[in-house]
């Protein structure tokens, strides 16, 4: 990307950032500020799996597995008491980073239908994990005790509005960070792999490797997901690593789209925005969530944003077709 595409990215961070930061002044009521932390922690799960789906080609059943292990291990080295929020954020993003490049040494040489049901069961055996080891990970009740905020740099997550603000920073933080990937020589060297392994490979281009980088990424981005959940309900709990977790980061993307950047944010926000209506007015909310999904993808056959963007484009080519259609038969009326 050209330092001017930057700027460009820079720029539209910080408005919407100030656009994060005005709502829950304008709309003053908590649980607008609560359903938007929800929706930030879960759409960046999206998105991170997304930096797999859309751009690489891999479908990941297990990527709730890195969203777990940010949260456990963020809560675990804040309940020690001895370090700051920062440092044990970065603390949890390298150790879930260190995780991905484990798990994915092994899972991105797979063949794709290969690679889907590995990354589940390096999932289910985290999963486990977390059930098992009472004394560490509390079991099936989560960490006990909740998750410490202590105030650092004059910023006190205890308050609402503090916790919110500093997430919306963390989330636009990691967009940019994905969006320049996505527009990177890296990023397009993805793409040529998703499209055309073979040339890639003619090409010179160590597809393992390029593969365990943006994997390595992808799972550094969910942990901090984690993160942001568990200082939002200051706990850690199983379901974070169960398999419905990555399910429900893979309805967003389908929900959303997978080609265009926030296509997987729309899907997270569509999709909370549906769980919540849907148990207002029925009991059989899965039943009732799931038939809405089904029509939504079966019936455009693509990601909400996807379709939209496509339709604008068909849009501006018959805008474009009929204005040059015109200005033919004006010539030929005047000749």
């Amino acid at each position: 990307m050209t330092r001017r595409g930057f700027l460009r990215d820079a720029a539209i961070a910080t408005a919407v950032l100030g656009l994060l930061i005005a709502l829950p002044f304008v709309f003053t009521k908590p649980s607008l500020r609560d359903f938007l932390i929800y929706v930030m922690a879960y759409g960046l799960l999206a998105m991170s799996l997304n930096l797999l789906v859309g751009l690489t080609g891999l479908v990941s059943f297990g990527h709730a597995a890195f969203f777990a292990s940010g949260a456990y291990m963020f809560g675990l080295l804040m309940q020690s008491g001895r370090v700051s929020i920062p440092v044990a954020m970065l603390a949890a993003v390298a150790g879930t980073a260190l995780l991905a490049l484990i798990i994915g040494a092994i899972c991105v040489r797979l063949k794709e239908i290969y690679f889907s049901f590995i990354t589940l069961a390096f999932q289910m055996f985290i999963h486990s994990i977390i059930l098992t080891w009472v004394s560490l990970t509390g079991g099936d009740q989560g960490l006990r005790g909740g998750i410490p905020r202590p105030p650092f740099l004059g910023i006190d997550l205890g308050n609402g509005m503090a916790l919110y603000m500093f997430c919306a920073v963390v989330f636009i933080a990691c967009l940019l960070v994905m969006r320049q990937v996505w527009q990177s020589p890296f990023g397009y060297t993805l793409r040529l792999i998703r499209d055309n392994p073979g040339r890639a490979d003619f090409l010179g281009v160590d597809i393992v490797r390029v593969k365990l980088g943006i994997f390595v990424l992808a799972g550094a981005m969910a942990g901090i997901a984690g993160i942001l959940l568990s200082l939002f309900v200051s706990g850690a709990y199983p379901e974070f690593g169960f398999w419905t977790t990555s399910g429900e980061a893979i309805f967003m993307i389908m929900l959303g789209g997978t080609q265009l950047f926030i296509g997987p944010i729309i899907g997270a926000v569509l999709l909370r925005l549906l769980e919540h209506f849907v148990n207002i007015y029925t009991e059989h909310h899965g039943l009732v969530l799931g038939l809405v999904i089904l029509a939504i993808v079966l019936g455009l056959r693509q990601g909400v944003a996807d379709y939209l963007v496509a339709w604008l484009g068909r849009r501006r080519e018959a805008a474009a077709a009929a204005t040059t259609t015109s200005a033919e038969a004006t010539k030929e009326r005047a000749a």
